[in-house]
């Protein structure tokens, strides 16, 4: 799966900057350390995977009535960063950072059952960079500057993961057949970045100032990789041969993983076990789809 997040737009980001400072001043006084604190609204574009959503909204909850998943396209990326002037207009920084954005969604088929749904984006990006700071505009003991900067980026712990999860007071056979059990998936991968910021630092006397800026983050995630759930499936599938809906899951499964041979096998599996079991139906689709049935016809 190619997945292609972070475009990231943080407008008016106000944070505060502890300062390892002396007593407060008459005057403003520029702190060689200070630690950054800051939250920035950032938009997420997460093609290949709002895709994934909308397919999944479309072959098993739309048939139902159920409402749909909401696309991931907005979150909030806290970060903290150690900021250091080298010389009175030139700064290096460095700092890491989390953005988490999710969605959970419950239905009851009926008075005994449930099914609850996850989407969640989550990175943990790294950075390192380095600003220059203009002339300063000095009042009393406030001080303004103006101030650019740019640097590389590292998003690493990068997750995508989907989850679904069936509760039930008693086995429900047509529950399970319709919507192809409990299972999830989680695709990971690490990728390059950079930022670009500009802004306005104030400073004041006392062991705080407040620094306004925009930034823009670019990182792609290329070729995610499946964590774990293949294992997992292939050990269900082993254990019970019979499980219809655990072949459906690794037919999933193996799609994501761009292997349309086994995906199709599965399948086929699956609706040779159980022919109405509606997810293993839509997930054919889905291979065909791909190519799968093309595939098939050359093997």
């Amino acid at each position: 799966m190619r997945f292609r997040p972070w475009v990231v737009l943080g407008a008016a980001l106000v944070c505060l900057t502890a300062l390892t400072a002396d007593q407060a001043r008459a005057a403003a006084t520029v702190h060689r350390l200070s630690l950054v604190l800051s939250g920035m609204p950032t938009s997420i574009n997460g093609k290949e995977f709002n895709d994934e959503i909308a397919v999944f909204n479309r072959t098993r909850l739309d048939p139902v009535g159920y409402e749909n998943l909401k696309a991931l396209s907005f979150g909030w990326m806290f970060d903290g960063e150690l900021r250091y002037f080298v010389r009175p207009n030139f700064a290096v920084n460095a700092g890491i950072s989390q953005l988490r954005v999710g969605e959970n969604r419950e239905f009851l088929p009926s008075i005994t059952t449930g099914v609850t749904l996850h989407t969640e984006i989550l990175t943990v990006p790294v950075h390192i960079g380095a600003a220059y700071y203009m002339q300063p505009y000095n009042q009393g003991d406030f001080q303004a500057r103006a101030f650019f900067g740019a640097g590389l980026m590292q998003y690493t712990y990068n997750r995508v993961r989907f989850q679904q999860t069936l509760s039930m007071s008693t086995y429900d056979s047509s529950l399970v057949a319709a919507s192809g059990g409990s299972y999830h998936y989680s695709l990971t991968q690490d990728a390059p970045g950079f930022y670009l910021e500009g802004g306005g630092h104030m400073f004041f006397a006392s062991r705080l100032s407040a620094l306004i800026s925009v930034n823009y983050r670019s990182g792609r995630l290329r070729a995610m990789r499946l964590e774990s759930a293949a294992i997992k499936l292939e050990r269900a599938v082993a254990l019970d041969p019979t499980a219809a809906y655990a072949f459906s899951n690794l037919c999933y499964v193996r799609l994501k993983q761009g292997d349309l041979a086994g995906a199709l096998a599965r399948c086929r599996t699956a609706l040779e076990l159980a022919p109405d079991l509606a997810a293993a139906r839509a997930n054919l689709a889905l291979v065909q789809a791909s190519g799968g049935g093309h595939v098939a016809s050359l093997r």
